[in-house]
């Protein structure tokens, strides 16, 4: 897998889950055993939002040529793909998330491995 090929996935899947956190984060979360009370919904919107700077981050840097600057994005996306996992995985095994809820631990492990080759 190239660079460019993990920045237009990781665009892609934030793409696809930005107006959902944003938007209907109450029913997303049901769909995996969650239910949000009215800060949780604000938290999970305000997570949609930084789901909209990921994904411009990873679609407008994702013709960065090797340097600084590409070496910070992986690190970053790395990091946060790794701590989303944790994260889920905690979750899962604590009994607040279904087996659904883990699905979103396999995105940020595709992620995380895929970043952590650039490291």
């Amino acid at each position: 897998m190239n660079f460019k090929t993990i920045m237009v996935i990781k665009a892609i899947v934030c793409l696809v889950f930005f107006p959902i956190m944003l938007f209907i984060p109450d029913q997303f979360f049901s769909l995996m055993g969650v239910a949000l009370g009215a800060g949780a919904a604000f938290l999970a919107r305000i997570y949609g939002a930084t789901l909209v700077g990921n994904m411009l981050l990873c679609w407008f840097g994702r013709n960065a040529e090797k340097g600084q600057v590409r070496q910070a994005i992986v690190l970053d996306a790395f990091f946060y793909d790794l701590i989303g996992l944790i994260a889920v995985l905690i979750f899962y095994f604590n009994g607040t998330l279904n087996s659904l809820g883990l699905g979103a631990g396999f995105i940020y492990l595709f992620l995380a491995v895929g970043f952590g080759l650039f490291l």
